[in-house]
């Protein structure tokens, strides 16, 4: 599976007869100006996609922060961006796509299979002394259809029972319950394995090497699912294993849906359980 195209590539597909449909999926955590960022800079052509609405939906504190959208309104959003059935879409962020592989794994979640990321990002773009854009792109509508549940995912009964390995993409400080800045209660859920997912990432915000990958994540097996915080680094998490050729399952609702649930087990410190 392509997961990641180079900038290179990028830039030779945008100059194209059948360029591609670039996706900006600027945010992060405690930063709500992913628009403003947008409007500044971005790579000619990509049209920006707010996370907080478009890649999620919006319920109870016990459904998580960044539920999974109901697939009629990311089909509606997927359209406005452009995206069309046999589009292949390319998204970006600038910060090494933690936040764009909720729109590459949602994507694929909802029946598209020509969808990759940037690798390195805008960052990556501007290193290598291509123009950028000011302001806002108004695409022509697509025409996609998107259905539900290509990509596998558990419930939260579902991580309760769980038998194979799973991971959890946070910082080690979040995992352990050191800190927990947003979030009910601090800790993991028992039987996770810490893997933060900075970890998958080179300095310039590149993945890994597939070797690299593949050697990091040896341990997990075959039979592997990833939570986050709220199921947004979590999808970058699962690029990663695709990239080392494992087919990870996303928990969506994360440890934001465990941790406002009374009833769920926590666990505290650097071990497991």
């Amino acid at each position: 599976m392509t997961v990641a195209i180079d900038v290179s590539e990028l830039k030779e597909q945008l100059a194209g007869n059948n360029p591609p449909v670039l996706l900006d999926v600027r945010w992060s955590l405690g930063d709500s100006e992913g628009r403003r960022h947008y409007r500044e800079a971005h790579i000619p052509g990509a049209v920006f996609v707010d996370l907080d609405t478009e890649l999620a939906s919006h319920g109870e504190p016990s459904d998580g922060r960044h539920p999974l959208p109901d697939v009629a309104d990311l089909q509606n959003a997927a359209r406005s961006w452009g995206i069309g059935a046999d589009s292949r879409v390319v998204a970006y962020d600038n910060s090494g796509n933690l936040a764009a592989a909720r729109a590459w794994w949602l994507l694929k979640w909802a029946g598209l299979t020509d969808v990759v990321l940037l690798d390195g990002g805008l960052a990556a773009w501007t290193a290598a002394g291509f123009d950028t854009a000011p302001g806002d792109e108004i695409p022509a509508p697509g025409d996609v259809e998107l259905t539900a549940g290509h990509l596998p995912t558990l419930t939260a009964d579902d991580v309760e029972n769980y038998s194979g390995t799973l991971l959890d993409a946070r910082a080690p400080e979040r995992y352990s319950g050191e800190t927990e800045p947003i979030d009910p209660k601090a800790g993991h859920i028992p039987g996770a394995v810490s893997a933060p997912t900075g970890a998958n990432i080179d300095a310039d915000g590149r993945f890994l090497a597939a070797d690299a990958l593949r050697e990091r994540f040896a341990f997990a097996g075959e039979d592997v699912a990833v939570y986050c915080g709220s199921g947004v680094t979590a999808a970058h998490q699962i690029a990663a294993l695709a990239i080392a050729g494992v087919d990870a399952t996303l928990y969506p609702g994360s440890w934001s849906q465990w941790s406002n649930q009374p009833n769920r087990p926590v666990a505290t410190g650097p071990s497991p359980r």
